[in-house]
């Protein structure tokens, strides 16, 4: 994403905050795009767009989302330890929607999963959700796109441009930019 934007003429900014990622925890990116960007951290109450790929962080994070701002998560539940332990509960999708909608009303739930999975490849999941993300963006297609093939080898590159197009094709009806 941040390549593209930088293709396109922006100003862009990153962090990851990675944790017990190698563990299974929470890995958590801070990208910034603007004319001018001076600091890659977004302020609590901020976010433009948050992507998840999973349920659980979506509303982990909810709290950072603008109240126009846009929340993209991956219907996917992964139960964190605490869950698989019995000692918390993996909340219903009527509570996470009701502590997302505190924060905002423009949240897509995608079968990622399901549809990187229908590709025949589940590592295009980062792709589709791209593809989604894409639409929210004020950069022309044609950039993302040969970004994408500039960093993907040929014999991959089908696969993940499918799954990107996927991805766009997702959200008809969002209220895009």
């Amino acid at each position: 994403m941040g390549e593209v934007a930088l293709a396109a003429g922006y100003d862009v900014k990153k962090t990851d905050t990675l944790g017990m990622a190698q563990r299974g925890g929470s890995v958590v990116s801070h990208v910034r795009i603007a004319d001018k960007v001076w600091s890659p951290l977004i302020k609590e109450g901020e976010v433009d767009v948050l992507v998840a790929f999973e349920k659980l962080e979506a509303v982990r994070w909810s709290y950072f989302l603008r109240s126009d701002g846009v929340a993209i998560i991956n219907n996917q539940a992964t139960p964190p330890l605490s869950v698989s332990l019995g000692t918390h509960r993996y909340p219903s999708d009527k509570e996470i929607q009701t502590t997302l909608r505190q924060w905002t009303n423009r949240i897509y739930f995608i079968d990622g999963t399901r549809k990187a999975e229908e590709l025949g490849d589940i590592r295009t999941l980062n792709m589709f959700m791209l593809g989604c993300v894409s639409l929210f963006l004020p950069i022309d297609v044609d950039v993302w796109k040969d970004c994408i093939s500039q960093r993907l080898s040929p014999n991959i590159m089908r696969i993940n441009t499918g799954a990107f197009d996927k991805g766009r094709e997702e959200m008809p009806g969002a209220d895009i930019r």
